[in-house]
């Protein structure tokens, strides 16, 4: 079992900047690939970006790529999203999730945990 819970969500204007955290409870988050999602209002949850165990190699959606960075710290069992040049449609609730899968996971199928999310407002 993995309890998630994010933070660091906000109101901020286009262009500007913010920080997820997603801390993890229990002994094994290094085994997990750690990913974010998002959920805007009447939308489905999208794959914003994943990182493996190791935080050697992580994958972004095309909308982020360049502007977002996921990274991870297994010492804190806590990963993050630096979001940069933040524009008004990255407006949404952002979840992290937990897989143990080696495949498909930019899909929301692969993850067997998820956090409650926390609320990104971007404002134009």
């Amino acid at each position: 079992q993995v309890l998630l819970v994010e933070s660091g969500g906000g109101l901020v204007q286009a262009g500007g900047s913010l920080r997820l955290s997603c801390a993890a409870s229990g002994r094994t988050f290094s085994t997990y690939t750690m990913g974010w999602f998002r959920q805007a209002p009447g939308k489905e949850r999208d794959f914003v970006a994943f990182i493996n165990w190791s935080g050697g190699s992580t994958t972004y959606a095309d909308s982020v790529k360049g502007r977002f960075t996921i990274s991870r710290d297994n010492a804190k069992s806590t990963v993050y999203l630096q979001m940069n040049d933040l524009k008004p449609e990255d407006t949404a609730v952002y979840y992290c999730a937990a897989s143990s899968r080696l495949a498909a996971r930019t899909t929301r199928g692969a993850y067997d945990y998820w956090g409650q999310g926390t609320q990104v407002t971007v404002s134009s």
